[in-house]
């Protein structure tokens, strides 16, 4: 399969990333530009640089190349690693020599960093202070050993894919093989995995450029192994040392719930403790049971998503309810401005349900894949492709973040980097990479499943070909094209048919509305032969305004507001203070007033509501008074509402996703 996105809205985010996001990122992990990282949202604390990265520098040492400490978090080598993933995938859809002489020179470095066993990992090859004497994969609870190979195995499989360098290749190989020896069922291996789950999907990825069955079989390890020994981590730590000896201290209080060690995993029901950490298992989850048709696996993979995506997810598609830990709380527990809704933890949900996808063409996955990609992943990057958001909250307030140590993880300007700086080049190589997120091929039953609505050009098997055209979020009109060469079999078109427009869309095949195809599980079917056919799909784009389950407490009685897969907010810039004065009545959706606004926040969908704003009692009137004699006056205004993800790129004010309401 090859894709080529002609999207409009997707072209201005990857031409970006392209002109602005890559080259910026490269300056900050080199050292070539000062920057201020802010305090670190979590709370983390380590003896890390507020003003550069160290994350190439650290690599040069281990190389040999220069004499120094290793500087930074445990885990900065992933910050290159996902670096040079997004440049791969750029490079395949905008070539750029110099570019690629800097990834081969990377590499090169990379390979010279390498232990001769394959083991990789800079503080602990350069060993210098706190990891003077550590010995590797002694810790794993709080290493993130793993995590780091892991980033690098599906960095150089990408840049593989893209550029044939076998080098790049070669270095995940020889991460791979390392990993093996050391782990496994066998007598003498480690039977345990890294605290922070990501090798689990690296290694089915280097499966399936390789067909190594090591790595597959190694993947399933370390998925099955996870809480086999709910102590195996307490372990590990007590032959450490006491506490002064900890890369993260406050670790070892971790409970076995958070770690995702209780249980062994296919007795695992819900989604617990840091929802990065959870989504990538997910996502590894879901790769090996493809793979391998692990049907247990599979059933767990339907089972952690079902909790994620029906009791633990924002309506921007965030997750992690708690800064204390980023992580998920229980059942329905969705605060608006205390949340943590970590930028990584939305692209790694993309990952899972792409994951789910090729598993199963299921409605709900293409659901929460494109309530994703158009509201929680992007809205962690500013418009300028150079400042970041790790926190998305759905309620702000400038004030709460200066005066309120709960609220002080809530950003309420994107940051130039982080300290901890995993999202800004995870959200760089989801875009980068959109293309492969727009489509699943199933081959052996000749089926092409279009879930996403990004216009694109595309070849699949036989020379079948796509021609997808829209302006989608913007434009519900999607129109195919599909040419099948002559003596080609026939096949299957799948189009995903969205929850919220289920109930009023249309289609038409080669002009014809006489037949409308049958739709199973939120896609349509339809029958492709040699020759063109040409489909058009009409959605539903009118305004409609949300409510939560009433289970949410935080959300009873209010509703947000949403246009196709865009979720709306409204920010202080464009409204009369304070916002939370509104109330939008469950009839505004249909008398609200939409218009494409080109000079707004590089082009966007704008609303205006109508909606009653209470009167503002006053810095006089008293703390409290009789409800019955002081009631506050309502007054008709029009809330004027912006696409979340560009949020806070204007002024620093208030903004907020839901608003009370009379439902």
């Amino acid at each position: 399969m090859h894709v080529t996105v002609t999207s409009p809205f997707w072209e201005r985010y990857r031409g970006k990333v392209v002109d602005k996001v890559i080259p910026y990122q490269w300056e900050v992990i080199n050292d070539e530009r000062e920057i201020e990282i802010p305090d670190d949202p979590s709370g983390s604390v380590q003896d890390i640089d507020s003003t550069w990265s160290h994350a190439v520098r650290n690599l040069r040492v281990a190389a040999g190349d220069i004499q120094s400490d290793f500087k930074g978090f445990v885990f900065q080598d992933s910050d290159v690693y996902k670096w040079l993933e997004e440049a791969a995938y750029s490079l395949v859809y905008k070539a750029d020599e110099g570019l690629q002489e800097l990834c081969d020179r990377l590499i090169d470095l990379i390979a010279r960093a390498q232990r001769s066993d394959g083991y990789l990992d800079t503080p602990y090859l350069i060993g210098s202070g706190a990891f003077a004497g550590r010995r590797p994969f002694t810790q794993l609870q709080q290493s993130h050993e793993m995590y780091v190979m892991g980033h690098y195995i599906e960095a150089g499989v990408a840049y593989y894919e893209a550029t044939g360098n076998e080098q790049a290749l070669e270095i995940a190989k020889r991460m791979g093989d390392c990993l093996d020896r050391h782990f496994g069922e066998e007598e003498g291996k480690i039977h345990g995995a890294d605290g922070h789950p990501e090798i689990e999907l690296a290694l089915a990825r280097l499966y399936e450029v390789t067909r190594d069955d090591r790595y597959l079989k190694l993947a399933v390890f370390f998925i099955k192994v996870r809480g086999q020994d709910p102590d195996f981590y307490d372990k590990q730590n007590a032959e450490i040392g006491d506490g002064s000896t900890d890369i993260f201290p406050q670790m070892r209080a971790w409970t076995h719930e958070y770690t995702q060690t209780a249980r062994p995993i296919n007795e695992q029901n819900t989604a617990e403790g840091h929802a990065v950490r959870a989504v990538y298992l997910l996502t590894g989850i879901a790769h090996v049971a493809r793979l391998t048709h692990d049907e247990k696996l599979k059933a767990t993979a339907e089972r952690l998503w079902a909790d994620i995506v029906r009791r633990r997810m924002y309506v921007t598609g965030g997750i992690g309810s708690t800064h204390v830990g980023e992580a998920f709380t229980y059942d329905y527990d969705l605060p608006n401005d205390t949340l943590y809704a970590e930028s990584c933890a939305s692209v790694g949900l993309c990952f899972a349900a792409r994951q789910m996808l090729e598993i199963e063409s299921r409605g709900e996955y293409g659901d929460i894949l494109e309530r994703e990609i158009f509201n929680g992943a992007i809205s962690g990057m500013a418009l300028d492709g150079q400042h970041f958001f790790y926190v998305n909250p759905l309620e702000a307030d400038p004030q709460a973040s200066r005066n309120n140590p709960d609220r002080a993880h809530v950003l309420m300007r994107r940051a130039e980097w982080f300290g901890c700086a995993c999202c800004p080049a995870n959200i760089a190589r989801l875009i980068a990479s959109i293309d492969r997120y727009i489509y699943a091929v199933h081959e052996d039953r000749r089926e092409i499943v279009a879930h996403q609505f990004i216009a694109n050009d595309a070849e699949f098997f036989d020379g079948i070909r796509i021609k997808q055209e829209s302006n989608f979020p913007w434009d519900g009109h999607i129109h195919f094209t599909v040419t099948v060469p002559d003596g080609v079999a026939p096949a299957k078109l799948l189009i995903r048919i969205p929850e919220w427009s289920s109930d009023g869309y249309g289609i038409t095949i080669n002009g014809s509305e006489s037949s409308q195809p049958a739709v199973r599980d939120g896609f349509a079917s339809i029958g492709i032969r040699p020759g063109s056919t040409s489909i058009a799909l009409s959605l539903d784009m009118s305004v409609r305004a949300v409510r939560a389950n009433s289970a949410v407490r935080h959300d009873v009685r209010k509703v947000a507001i949403m246009r196709g897969p865009v979720v709306f907010c409204a920010e202080e810039s464009d409204n009369v203070a304070p916002l939370w004065n509104y109330r939008v009545p469950s009839g505004t959706a249909p008398q609200s007033h939409v218009e494409y606004s080109a000079n707004e926040l590089e082009g966007v969908v704008v609303i205006k509501a109508p909606a009653f704003r209470l009167d503002d009692d006053g810095t006089e009137a008293p703390l409290y008074m009789n409800a019955s004699r002081h009631a506050p006056a309502e007054n008709a205004e029009e809330l004027k509402m912006i696409p979340y993800y560009a949020w806070a790129n204007r002024t620093v004010d208030r903004m907020q996703v839901w608003f009370d309401s009379d439902i």
